[in-house]
């Protein structure tokens, strides 16, 4: 995550094709609530089993699929929590260019190179849009 005190004013925390790796990982640890109020994570789950990191390289870009397309976004946090049902879920915390954060499943996101034109294509057009 963006510490608070580095959020630019203008950009809103958010990021474009050339600054996105600026963005701070939340990783090597499961966050608390305590993390989220802090704004050193996007999310903390609770009533899960099993809780723990996921091992991958962060930031990341990502395509988060949605039922109305793709949107650019960047991972900054990855966890993986096992549900009360025992099914085991791979969770991401995502920022999108214009600052917003989101949490998606590791299933609804496509890992991208920074130089993917896609992925850049849509983060161009979610700047430009703002």
């Amino acid at each position: 995550m963006i510490p608070q005190d580095d959020l630019d004013a203008e950009d809103g925390g958010g990021f474009d094709v050339d600054d996105w790796d600026r963005l701070t990982p939340f990783a090597g640890a499961v966050a608390s609530l305590d993390d989220v109020q802090a704004r050193r994570a996007v999310f903390a789950l609770a009533d899960t089993a099993d809780p723990r990191p996921i091992d991958m390289e962060l930031p990341q870009p990502v395509i988060w699929w949605e039922d109305d397309g793709g949107q650019a976004a960047v991972a900054v946090q990855a966890e993986i929590h096992v549900n009360a049902e025992g099914e085991t879920m791979e969770v991401l915390g995502l920022i999108l260019p214009d600052g917003a954060s989101a949490v998606a499943l590791l299933d609804d996101v496509d890992l991208v190179d920074p130089a993917d034109p896609t992925w850049r294509d849509l983060v161009t057009r979610a700047v430009d849009e703002d």
